[in-house]
C-alpha cells in the first residue's frame, strides 16, 4: 500500500526540489523522466493534457470577498433561504452566475435547515477555525473534447494545499448538474482538507440549446451563440433542420445530457480521469519546479500525490467507473455515496435481507426500474398502506390524476382490482415484488414522483442511451417553457440564469416537459396531459408506456414484440444500456460505498448491493471494497428540510464525509477499513428535534456480527 510518507521519499531536502518517482503514459498526463544513466532526474516541462481544448481560465479568490467553497456567501449565506441577486438580471456577470450556481448546487444536495446537522456535523465551518467557512485559493476552468459535446473540467486548489503532502479529490457532478454540482459534497471535504479538488460535468451538465434564439451557455455561464467555441452544447442541426422543427414545435430547447448523441454515461470514467490529468497539470503550474526561463516542470505526479475518487449519486458512479478504467495508477482509493452503478449481468448470485426470500432478479438498469416507476408509481401513491404516511404525498401529487392513472392501468390489464384501493395496492406490489424495489423506499417514493424525478430521468436517459436527436421527440416528449399547460417562449431572465438554476434535466430552471401527443390536441405539460388511449389526465401514461417498451422490446400492454421503427429505437436504447454497465473490477483499489436503505432513486437491489456482490466474485480475496448500508436515510438529503422527512430520515451526507475520513486515514496511516456493515441510525422523531450524535452513530471499526454484511458462495446477506 502506498502512503503519503512513502510517496514523499523522493523529496531531496538539499535542493528543495520535488523529484518525481514515476511518470504517466502519453494519454495527456504529465510525468518526469530520467536521463540515460538513470542517476539524475531531468526537467520535464508541464504541458496541458491532450484532451483540453480552447483557453484555460484561471482566477484567484482571497477568501474574504470571494472564495472557492461559498463564492463569498460564507456558511450563513449558503444557509439563507434568499438566493444571491443580480445587479441586472438581463446582464448577469460571470461572478454573479458563479455565486448563484454555487448557492443552488450546494443547497440542492446538503440540508441546511434548523436542526439538520448543518453547522455541527457538516458545513463550511465544521472542522475548521473559520467563522465563515470561506476558503481562499485558485480556480482553473477548461473544456475537454472526446465526442460531440465538450466536457467542463475545473480544478480548485486551496491556499493551504501542501505539496509536501499533496492530495487530490475527484468531484464529478451529481445528477446531470453543471461544473459546481459537487461543490458541497466531495468539494467541501477536499477543500477543507487542503486537497486540490478536480470537478467535471462528465458530459452532462447544464448545457441548454435554445433552438429559437440559437444560443446556449458558455463555460462560465454566459449566453453565447450556438457556434461559439465556448458553448457547452449545441444540437447537431443545420439552420434548415432547426427551422423546420421549430415550425412544428415552437419554443423548444435541447439539453446536453439528453441530446448530445454521446451517451455520456458510457464515458463517465474517462471524463473523471481527464479531470484528474488536468488536476495534475494545474497543481504543477502552481507548485511545480521552475527552470531558468520560469517555466513550470512536473514535480507532482501520481506517485507522490494522494488521489481519492469521490462524489455522490451519478458523480459517485462516475468515480467508480474511473477506478475500474484507471490503468495509470492515477487513483489510490474510492469513497462514494449512493453511487449510480449498473452492474454487468452474467454472474449468478442472490441477495437476501434478513430472513426474507432471496432476490435473484437484481441488477436491473437505471432505465428499467425508472420507467417502471414512471408507469406505476402515480397509481401506487394512492395505496392505503402508504398514502397517508408518505411525507408530502398530498402536497406534491394530484390525487385525481393519480386515481386516473390507476383507472388507465386497470383498463389496460396492467394492475388488478375492482376498487381504487385494490388497484393502488397492486401497483405498489408490482414495484416491490416484480421489480425488487426495497419496501423501505415506499414512503419516500410518492414525493419523489411528485417532483417528477423518475419521469424526468426516464425521458432524459432514454434519449441519451439511444443517442436520439431533439427532433426525434422520443415517445412524444419535448422540452419547453410552459404557460397555461402549453408551450411558451422561455423568459429571457430565466434563460440567462440557467447556468445557475438548471440541474441539467427538465423540469428545471423554467424549462418543463411537454407531451406532444396529448389528447388535448396540443402539446401539453406532462403533468396535465391526457393520454389518447385512455382519454384521461393520467400524467402522460401513454408516453411512459412507450419508454417502458424501449427498455424491454415488448409492448407492455399487448405483450407483443416491437416491430419497425419502435424496434429500431428499442435496440438503440438497449445497446446504450449495455455500454454503461459496470464491471465491478476495481483492480484491488480500496473503496468505500455508503448507501441509504431507503434510496428512492437508485434502488439498492439494483445498484450498490449487486455491485458489491459482483465485486466479491470478480476480485475475490483481492477485493478491498467495503459496503456500508445506512438505515433511515434516503437519496435526496435536501428533502430532510421538509416536514415529515425531517422526522423520519437522517442526512446521508454525514456518512459521505465519514467515508472520506476513513479512506484518507487508510491511505495515509494504514488504518484498516471497517468491515461491511449496516449502520443503525436513529431518526429525529416527532417534532424533529435537532440532530445529535445519538442519531448518527459512527461506522463501527468492529461491528456486531448481527450488523455485518457478508458474501459467502453466491449469497449476499444483509441484516435487517
Amino acid at each position: 500500500m502506498r502512503t503519503i510518507t512513502m510517496k514523499h521519499l523522493s523529496l531531496v531536502a538539499a535542493s528543495g526540489l520535488l523529484l518525481a518517482l514515476g511518470g504517466c503514459d502519453s494519454n495527456g498526463a504529465n510525468g518526469q523522466t530520467d536521463n540515460d544513466n538513470g542517476d539524475t532526474p531531468q526537467f520535464t516541462l508541464n504541458t496541458l493534457p491532450a484532451a483540453v481544448i480552447g483557453d484555460v481560465i484561471q482566477r484567484s479568490y482571497d477568501g474574504i470577498n470571494d472564495d472557492l467553497l461559498t463564492a463569498g456567501l460564507g456558511a450563513d449565506g449558503l444557509a439563507s433561504g434568499t438566493a444571491p441577486g443580480y445587479a441586472n438580471a438581463y446582464v448577469p456577470t460571470v461572478a454573479e452566475l458563479r455565486r448563484n450556481a454555487i448557492y443552488a448546487n450546494y443547497r440542492a444536495l446538503v440540508p441546511t435547515g434548523t436542526g439538520s446537522g448543518y453547522g455541527e456535523f457538516f458545513g463550511p465551518t465544521v472542522g475548521t477555525d473559520s467563522t465563515t467557512g470561506m476558503i481562499p485559493g485558485q480556480e482553473w476552468l477548461a473544456l475537454t473534447l472526446d465526442g460531440n459535446a465538450p466536457v467542463s473540467v475545473m480544478v480548485q486548489v486551496p491556499e493551504h494545499f501542501n505539496p509536501e503532502a499533496a492530495c487530490m479529490v475527484t468531484a464529478p457532478s451529481s445528477g446531470s448538474r453543471g461544473i459546481y454540482g459537487a461543490i458541497g459534497t466531495a468539494g467541501e471535504w477536499g477543500l477543507k482538507r487542503g486537497c486540490a479538488v478536480v470537478y467535471t460535468d462528465k458530459g452532462t451538465g447544464t448545457g441548454a440549446h435554445n433552438l429559437t434564439a440559437n444560443r446556449g451557455q458558455s463555460l462560465e455561464g454566459l449566453l453565447v451563440d450556438a457556434d461559439d467555441p465556448t458553448v457547452l452544447f449545441a444540437a447537431d442541426l443545420s439552420d434548415a433542420e432547426r427551422a423546420a422543427y421549430l415550425n412544428d414545435y415552437p419554443n423548444r430547447l435541447a439539453f446536453k445530457h439528453a441530446h448530445s448523441g454521446d451517451n455520456p454515461e458510457s464515458d463517465w470514467g474517462k471524463h473523471v480521469l481527464d479531470a484528474v490529468r488536468f488536476g495534475f497539470y494545474v497543481i504543477n503550474e502552481i507548485q511545480g519546479e521552475q527552470n531558468e526561463e520560469g517555466q513550470r516542470g512536473v514535480s507532482l505526479v501520481p506517485d507522490n500525490t494522494l488521489v481519492i475518487a469521490s462524489s455522490v449519486s451519478n458523480g459517485g458512479g462516475a468515480s467508480v467507473l474511473a477506478a475500474e478504467l484507471d490503468s495509470e495508477g492515477l487513483i489510490d482509493g474510492v469513497a462514494v455515496s449512493e453511487p449510480n452503478v449498473n452492474p454487468a449481468l452474467g454472474e449468478t448470485f442472490s441477495i437476501q435481507q434478513g430472513t426474507a426470500d432471496a432476490i435473484t432478479e437484481h441488477s436491473r438498469s437505471l432505465l428499467d426500474y425508472t420507467t417502471a416507476l414512471a408507469v406505476y408509481q402515480g397509481c401506487a401513491n394512492r395505496a392505503p398502506s402508504i398514502k397517508d404516511d408518505a411525507p408530502l404525498n398530498a402536497v406534491f401529487n394530484d390525487a385525481t390524476i393519480n386515481e386516473n392513472t390507476c383507472a388507465a392501468l386497470e383498463a389496460k390489464g396492467l394492475v388488478s382490482g375492482a376498487t381504487l384501493d385494490e388497484q393502488a395496492e397492486d401497483a405498489l406490489r408490482i414495484l416491490v415484488e416484480d421489480f425488487a424495489l426495497a419496501p423501505e423506499q415506499n414512503l419516500v417514493q410518492p414525493a419523489n414522483y411528485g417532483i417528477n424525478v423518475p419521469q424526468s430521468i426516464a425521458i432524459n436517459y432514454a434519449n441519451s442511451y439511444g443517442r436520439f436527436s431533439v427532433t426525434d421527440n422520443l415517445c412524444g416528449f419535448s422540452y419547453s417553457a410552459v404557460a397555461s399547460n402549453e408551450s411558451t417562449p422561455l423568459a429571457e431572465i430565466a434563460e440567462r440564469a440557467l447556468f445557475a438554476t438548471s440541474n441539467g434535466i427538465p423540469p428545471t430552471g423554467g424549462v418543463d416537459v411537454l407531451y406532444n401527443d396529448a389528447d388535448q390536441g396540443v402539446a401539453t405539460q406532462m403533468r396535465q396531459a391526457t393520454s389518447p388511449s385512455s382519454g384521461l389526465q393520467d400524467h402522460a401514461l401513454d408516453g411512459f408506456l412507450c419508454l417502458r417498451a424501449l427498455v424491454t422490446g415488448i409492448d407492455p400492454v399487448t405483450g407483443t414484440a416491437l416491430t419497425g421503427e419502435a424496434l429500431e429505437h428499442s435496440q438503440r436504447v438497449q445497446q446504450g444500456i449495455e455500454e454503461i454497465r459496470a464491471s465491478a473490477n476495481l483492480q484491488g483499489k480500496p473503496a468505500v460505498f455508503v448507501t441509504p436503505r431507503n434510496d428512492q432513486i437508485l434502488p439498492i437491489n439494483h445498484s450498490s448491493r449487486p455491485y458489491y456482490a459482483l465485486n466479491q466474485l470478480v476480485e475475490g480475496e483481492a477485493s478491498q471494497l467495503r459496503y456500508y448500508e445506512v438505515l433511515n436515510a434516503q437519496h435526496l438529503d435536501l428533502l430532510n428540510d421538509f416536514p415529515g422527512f425531517n422526522e423520519l430520515y437522517i442526512p446521508l451526507h454525514h456518512y459521505l464525509f465519514e467515508a472520506l475520513d476513513l479512506m484518507y486515514a487508510h491511505l495515509t496511516d494504514g488504518q484498516a477499513l471497517p468491515p461491511s456493515q449496516v449502520v443503525r441510525t436513529l431518526p429525529r422523531g416527532a417534532g424533529a428535534p435537532a440532530i445529535s450524535a445519538t442519531n448518527l452513530p459512527a461506522i463501527a471499526a468492529s461491528p456486531d456480527e448481527a450488523d455485518r454484511i457478508t458474501f459467502s458462495g453466491t449469497l449476499l446477506s444483509i441484516p435487517d
